[in-house]
């Protein structure tokens, strides 16, 4: 005989009830009601919204913002020869490497010789968007500031490369007594955002979230929903990484990931060209000021933009390909539009992962057109035609060029656009900079392990 439902921990409705709900399922007024109720909304409280006050970044294009994006919308190549070591031996030999890059007034000449490159340009980047936010360290602002309420969380996929193939050299030619005894902090992943908050003082949520490429969206996504939790007031995010070295190039050549046009290597990233034949390997970070709209107003910060939403998720699938169905990635960027409040009609721009991969290319777009079913008003185009993949820092710069894209109008093109593919029905912005101005934008970064993100901007609307 079974046991009475109470004795279980269960609660059963009456019948009736269950009756009571088919027939409101049936009556048009219930169903009316229900689609009002389902329409998406925005955030309305100001404790909950979040606004980009600052960014900083460190490229190839240099540390300034608005020189970046002013060779962006150019439609400038970053990419050429990589010269910061022999690559002669290698099937590729080019790269958006970063040349002439300086912390100075940012990070004391004793550290700075120690540092790996992923931690310099974490703490520049991240020192330059709290200047821009108007937090700069040492004014009265950034003293003002409760520390205890302010956090760092930037990413890395690979760390301190340089410092850890360095320390495996030494070990294997002289021996563990050679070992530098900042190889362990100064190669793990969370060392950025730890050394950028010691410097700063910011002693709120503090860590590293590495996933691959997808990286610095998952840390916008985190630092976003710290302060919509009311955990923060005030975090800076995004990712940092310099894997331009003789370890890194090879490993993604062992993958055989890379482009190997090194006849040609300004015309090497062709996002969704029938010739693309892999992607371009970049450099730097790129770091976001993310605040509470009702501390921003309290401090009277220039607000730059609004992050409306975001989503994570994983494909389970493979390490390096997409899911062939595109489900992780459509699920992902239809989760990231719920959690904004926003209709997929009111997206006008994306600012595309497109790496110039043969698979990865196509099946973004194809994940997209699932989730949208008009593309004619839809801008879509890739930064890293321009200054290549940066791999955890990627996500970061495309951040900073998405909301600058919302800030003046025009979005810039994606160069090399030469025998597009027939199944990429959206405007590429092929070649040329257009005008145009952003309702709703989205940024996609997917990551090795099927890591998919997205995250949601829009202009800031009091």
């Amino acid at each position: 005989m079974q046991a009475p439902a109470h004795t279980l921990g269960l609660r059963l409705p009456p019948p009736s009830s269950a009756r009571r709900r088919a027939r409101q399922r049936r009556c048009p007024a219930v169903r009316a009601a229900a689609a009002t109720q389902a329409a998406p909304r925005r955030e309305t409280d100001p404790r909950k919204r979040v606004v980009i006050t600052g960014m900083g970044l460190v490229s190839v294009f240099g540390s300034d913002v608005g020189a970046f994006y002013g060779r962006l919308l150019e439609g400038e190549s970053g990419v050429g020869p990589i010269d910061r070591f022999d690559a002669g031996s290698f099937p590729t030999r080019f790269a958006a490497q970063i040349r002439g890059f300086s912390s100075e007034g940012y990070i004391d000449g004793k550290n700075d010789r120690r540092l790996d490159d992923c931690l310099r340009y974490c703490i520049v980047s991240g020192k330059k968007a709290l200047e821009n936010a108007g937090l700069a360290k040492g004014s009265d602002a950034h003293d003002r500031l409760d520390k205890v309420r302010a956090g760092v969380l930037v990413g890395t996929g690979m760390g301190g490369l340089t410092v850890f193939s360095d320390g495996v050299q030494n070990l294997i030619e002289k021996g563990y007594r050679k070992i530098s005894p900042f190889f362990i902090p100064y190669a793990i992943t969370n060392m950025g955002s730890a050394l950028l908050a010691m410097d700063v003082g910011f002693m709120g949520p503090n860590y590293s979230i590495s996933t691959a490429c997808a990286t610095s969206n998952y840390c916008f996504y985190a630092a976003a929903n710290h302060i919509r939790r009311g955990e923060a007031d005030i975090i800076v995010a995004g990712g940092t990484e310099a894997a331009i070295i003789p370890i890194g190039l090879g490993g993604f050549v062992a993958c055989r990931a890379l482009s190997q046009r090194n006849d040609d290597p300004t015309t090497a990233s062709r996002p969704w060209d029938k010739e693309r034949d892999g992607f371009v390997m970049g450099e730097g970070a790129g770091v976001l000021v993310m605040e509470s709209l009702e501390h921003a107003m309290k401090r009277d910060a220039p607000i730059i933009a609004e992050y409306l939403g975001g989503a994570v998720n994983c494909d389970a699938y493979h390490m390096t390909d997409p899911r062939s169905d595109g489900l992780g990635v459509s699920s992902c960027i239809t989760k990231s539009l719920e959690d904004a409040g926003v209709a997929p009609e009111e997206v006008n721009y994306i600012n595309a992962h497109a790496t110039s991969t043969l698979a990865g290319d196509l099946a973004e777009v194809r994940a997209i057109k699932q989730v949208f079913n008009n593309t004619s008003e839809i801008k879509i185009n890739s930064t890293k035609s321009m200054i290549g993949h940066c791999l955890g820092a990627a996500g970061g710069l495309e951040a900073i060029a998405t909301v600058q894209a919302i800030t003046t109008g025009w979005v810039h093109p994606t160069i090399n656009q030469f025998n597009p593919e027939p199944e990429v029905e959206f405007d590429t912005v092929a070649n040329e900079k257009k005008q145009h101005e952003v309702n709703v934008a989205i940024s996609n970064s997917f990551g090795f392990g099927g890591h998919n993100s997205v995250v949601v901007f829009a202009p800031f609307k009091p």
